[in-house]
């Protein structure tokens, strides 16, 4: 028998999204980075790429390849979630199974012993095929003795396919290309460019110079392609949820009794997730409203806890904030578990200046309230203009900032959310521009033109940045828009 098997889902995240809109499938989809215009795109099926979209094009740029794409995003935690999902499959066909942790959509799964339940290997591969089919995924699956042989066979070869001895699994290794391994591009690209396409070619360079040259990961490559690096299988333990149901005999409104009979089943479950040495990540709440179905809800604290006294606070917030189009007539709660951290069993607590738990008990207590968009941050993106340079992102945790040792000061810019017009013309005024009135003084130097054009495809922008120093102090970032001929106040810098 042979003792390792190796299960490959290409594009993982675009099978993930075409399973979520199956209505999808007849039309060229792909999945993007973010929701907006200017996304990069991720992954792309076979009707897209034969429309010539491609991984890397902009979502504007797509749509004019092909007028009927669709195309969303898919959250690291759908992906996780799906990762748990097949975990939970593939656990009635091997005890140990282990997914890919910088590749989700791959997992290593130990088949030795399974002759006792299957008459061959061929046979229980092909049972999981058609397991994993049956769910709608697209799957690759090779059997044989190595890691890197069966990762090898899985990326490249369709369908299933099993080793008869070592020596077939390694001369089959030798022959895959490295397109179709999860190299970085660029390392890819000077390997194409030495005329090195296959994993055979790539065990001729001489060891000690890749590692030099592109680095220990492109080395650790290599010594696992050459079977010098061998890891044991580290299987994910697999635990089941823990779910508290509760039947109501008359419909339910009152959120002062609904949150009454969530205290009852939450102690419990809190007692549970003790027992495992784990806290409570996030709290699933799914109410059945009569005449209108299932109605979910999800509660994040600030962090991991087994707190229940702070947990119902969370909950009877966001139930003040749900209005019920009928009564109640069932709950169900699951809890999301994490291992308890260090600090979780810490007996004596350091005290702190700044209590960073209160910080972010207070940021759970307004998205229980709110919704979870309504603690956001900013963080830098690609754009062309410089109110496109951000976006907003959820903020999941107030974090102690981290000063470098001995860095430069920066001036710190402040940008407008929507530009302010300038009533004022620099050629108005004998005595100066006055860009915001005589309190901050006229202007005593510009600085400038940096100039942003572009935007051709949906609407012409012209802009002429300038710094301009006012005889007060100010330093202000203003910009005149050529085509609608007016001054703008983009921002300041302090």
């Amino acid at each position: 028998m042979s003792s390792l098997a190796c299960i490959h889902l290409p594009a993982f995240s675009l099978q993930l999204l075409l399973r979520r809109r199956r209505e999808w499938t007849d039309y060229p989809a792909a999945v993007v980075a973010e929701d907006k215009p200017q996304a990069l795109i991720l992954r792309v099926n076979e009707k897209a790429r034969r429309a010539g979209i491609l991984p890397g094009l902009r979502y504007t740029a797509a749509v004019a390849l092909a007028h009927d794409l669709r195309a969303a995003g898919v959250s690291p935690a759908e992906i996780e979630s799906g990762v748990t999902e097949l975990l939970r499959r593939l656990s009635r066909f091997s005890p140990q199974i282990e997914p890919a942790s910088e590749e989700p959509g791959v997992f290593w799964l130990g088949v030795a012993g399974l002759n006792l339940l299957y008459s061959s290997l061929q046979e229980w591969a092909e049972a999981v095929h058609a397991d994993l089919r049956a769910q709608g995924f697209c799957v690759r699956l090779a059997v044989g003795w190595t890691r890197f042989g069966t990762y090898a066979a899985a990326k490249e070869r369709r369908g299933i396919t099993v080793f008869a001895d070592p020596a077939a699994e390694h001369a089959a290794a030798l022959e895959v290309s490295l397109e179709a391994l999860d190299l970085e591009r660029d390392f890819r690209g000077t390997l194409h460019k030495l005329g090195i396409e296959t994993v055979g070619a790539f065990l001729t360079l001489p060891p000690g110079g890749l590692s030099e040259r592109f680095g220990p990961e492109a080395y650790r490559v290599y010594q696992m392609a050459a079977g010098e690096l061998w890891t044991v299988l580290q299987p994910r333990a697999i635990k089941d949820p823990i779910r508290q149901k509760v039947l109501l005999d008359d419909p339910e409104t009152d959120v002062t009794r609904l949150l009454f009979l969530i205290r009852r089943e939450l102690h419990p479950m809190l007692s549970v997730l003790a027992a495992r040495s784990e806290a409570l990540a996030e709290l699933g709440l799914a109410f059945l409203v009569e005449k209108s179905g299932w109605r979910k809800e999800r509660i994040r604290p600030a962090a991991p806890t087994l707190d229940d006294v702070q947990m119902l606070d969370l909950v009877r917030l966001r139930l003040e904030s749900v209005q019920f189009s009928a009564g109640v007539v069932e709950i169900e709660l699951t809890a999301g578990a994490v291992p308890a951290t260090c600090e979780q069993l810490q007996f004596f607590a350091q005290t702190r200046t700044r209590d960073l738990d209160a910080a972010n008990r207070a940021l759970a207590r307004l998205r229980a309230e709110f919704g979870a968009q309504a603690v956001v941050r900013a963080k830098l993106a690609d754009g062309h203009l410089p109110e496109a340079r951000f976006a907003w992102e959820p903020l999941q945790r107030v974090e102690a900032p981290r000063p470098q040792a001995g860095a430069p000061r920066t001036l710190v810019r402040r940008i407008l959310a929507k530009p302010a017009p300038l009533a004022s013309d620099p050629r108005s005024h004998d005595d100066g521009w006055l860009l915001l009135g005589p309190k901050f003084g006229s202007v005593d130097r510009l600085s400038g033109p940096y100039i942003f054009s572009g935007g051709w495809w949906t609407r012409a922008i012209h802009r002429e940045y300038y710094f301009a120093e006012t005889r007060r102090g100010a330093l202000l970032w203003i910009y005149y828009d050529r085509p609608r001929r007016r001054w703008f106040l983009q921002g300041w810098t302090e």
